[in-house]
């Protein structure tokens, strides 16, 4: 299995963790790692970091519908009477639309009116759930999954996250799938993907499990502005299901569908603003009203529910009993990263511990790795994101003129390199690649082979990388899905390297972010902590204080927010 780490188990009934292999005994005489569940009064930031170990079953959040009093005749006067679009996933068969998450743990769930059923853990952390409805013509909702190598997989709702009925190839070309319910008037789910320079394509539904999709047809380009993109359901009450588009500046938009495979959508709406305070924007389709209706989780966790005015736009939200904090729901908007959710820390002393994020821009209280010292001496090290779909990262490590991965043991005995970083996929193809560094300030690509054995042969990216004191990334900071980076120079000025997906030349052109990083002895990437699908930067000044620079998808970063003290009791963070 990939990966190097397990986490402590969470205080629920049947809640399982998976314990991943850790490091080959005996690789540099570092023995066995192992996360140990204790937890130190003294750690950095104990006061300020959430422990989401202590969610329990209960507290599996639940998406109402919008309840049965919104009926047609509150509606879009003069819309036509047709036929309300089903329920798009009634997994218990009682009539009410329930809810499918990967909660912090990565076990699935299926949250329904009046409890939660818990499906498991699955190898494959998809980096993308869809629940169309019932794709294949038999009983009962469909779920679709998507790999970070590019791997969609539809299964049947009763057995999901195992034994996928189809699974096509090649979808690392868009950066965004999403359900739509029938937008063709056909009866049968499409579904839609949009390529990363912004056309976004329609795969009408077939009806069959052996072959559930057509050729694609274009719906049009420059829908790479939008950061969400949900399938909400029949806002306007003529029934057939709609699409809501928001952009980076919090601007929302309704496209209407017009049940035209070649066309199957009207211009866009403007119907509200502000929409940015929240990380993500949820469609769960129709009621069991027939009518659409969103979602907003906003930064703290909390979710606001929103039902149709009947006229494409909405009534004032309602607050939800339950917050989230899920890793994962269907019908979320954004595109959601795969690059590492962890950070980890190594004291002066040898000692490393590890952190999780919280979705809400917080840590997880932190778990040490292995005994005492074990990493005394060792200071090139890295955790690089999963270079399989199991989405778990590896730690990787150079010592002696070799390289080992923690997991998986010797990857090579003859490395030169001063520097190394895993930020993700960089080369378009899915895998989780590596950048290295040598003292001639050389920057090489070595890409994933998909297998977690090792990585091809290296690639020279470009000369003059020795003027940085820092390369970091974990996955995507600008909001196009692409693998980026930051590298700060020894006069404390920060540059931003956006990705490509070009294997060739993985990265355009530096911006400069900021001159004032100086200010700060330490930056890392931990991914995405406050849920937004964006890896955050972190950064820790003299005192030991460290802040969260929250990427949101313009290629700059919000203002710092302070996490707590303490850090500066770690020689290094990655």
């Amino acid at each position: 299995m990939g990966g190097l780490v397990s986490e402590s188990k969470p205080a629920r009934p049947n809640g399982r963790r998976r314990l991943v292999a850790a490091c080959t005994a005996g690789i540099l005489s570092l023995g066995a790692f192992a996360l140990s569940s204790s937890a130190h009064a003294a750690e950095p930031g104990a006061h300020h970091l959430a422990d989401r170990s202590t969610v329990s079953a209960a507290h599996v959040p639940h998406i109402s519908a919008p309840t049965a009093s919104v009926n047609k005749s509150k509606l879009a006067a003069g819309a036509a009477v047709q036929t309300p679009a089903p329920v798009r996933y009634d997994i218990d068969g009682d009539g009410i639309g329930d809810q499918l998450l990967r909660d912090a743990g990565y076990d699935w769930w299926n949250s329904l009116a009046g409890g939660g059923q818990e499906l498991g853990y699955f190898d494959d952390l998809y980096t993308d759930v869809l629940t169309p409805g019932d794709i294949d013509g038999l009983a009962g909702p469909d779920v679709v999954g998507l790999t970070a190598s590019g791997k969609l997989e539809v299964f049947s709702g009763a057995t999901f996250p195992r034994d996928p009925s189809w699974t096509s190839t090649g979808w690392t070309i868009y950066n965004k799938v999403i359900a739509l319910d029938d937008v063709t008037g056909d009866g049968i789910p499409d579904i839609a993907a949009r390529t990363f320079d912004g056309h976004l394509y329609l795969f009408p539904g077939t009806g069959s499990g052996s072959a559930p999709f057509k050729t694609r047809l274009l719906i049009g380009g420059g829908w790479a502005v939008y950061d969400q993109l949900a399938g909400a359901g029949d806002l306007d009450g003529d029934g057939i299901s709609d699409l809501v588009a928001r952009d980076t500046a919090g601007n929302l938009y309704f496209y209407k569908a017009t049940g035209v495979a070649t066309a199957p959508y009207k211009g866009k709406a403007l119907i509200g603003t502000g929409w940015n305070t929240y990380n993500q924007i949820i469609g769960l389709g129709n009621s069991e009203s027939g009518a659409g209706f969103l979602i907003g989780r906003a930064y703290n966790g909390a979710l606001y529910r929103y039902a149709p005015n009947g006229a494409g736009g909405f009534q004032a939200r309602e607050l939800l009993p339950e917050g989230d904090n899920s890793d994962l729901m269907a019908g979320m908007g954004g595109i959601q990263n795969w690059g590492k959710k962890w950070l980890f820390g190594v004291t002066s002393s040898g000692s490393m511990f590890t952190y999780r994020s919280t979705n809400t821009g917080t840590l997880v209280r932190r778990d040490p790795m292995g005994g005492p010292n074990q990493f005394a001496g060792i200071t090139n090290i890295a955790l690089g994101a999963s270079p399989t779909d199991d989405g778990l990262p590896e730690l990787l490590f150079s010592s002696g003129g070799s390289l080992s991965n923690g997991s998986r043991g010797l990857v090579t005995n003859s490395w030169s390199y001063n520097l190394m970083v895993g930020p993700g996929d960089v080369s378009g193809d899915g895998k989780g690649d590596l950048l290295a560094r040598n003292s001639s300030g050389q920057l090489y690509l070595f890409k994933g082979t998909g297998t977690g054995t090792g990585y091809s042969a290296r690639t020279l990216i470009g000369t003059g990388w020795g003027v940085y004191n820092a390369i970091i990334g974990a996955g995507d900071m600008t909001g196009d899905g692409r693998t980026d980076i930051l590298a700060r120079d020894t006069s404390g000025t920060l540059y931003i390297y956006k990705g490509t997906g070009s294997a060739s030349a993985p990265f355009a052109g530096r911006v400069k972010l900021s001159s004032g990083f100086g200010a700060y002895p330490k930056i890392a990437t931990a991914g995405d902590i406050d849920g937004n699908g964006l890896a955050d930067l972190l950064a820790v000044n003299s005192t030991g204080t460290m802040y969260r620079f929250s990427a949101h998808g313009t290629g700059q970063f919000s203002a710092g927010v302070a996490l707590g003290g303490g850090w500066n009791t770690y020689s290094k963070l990655f």
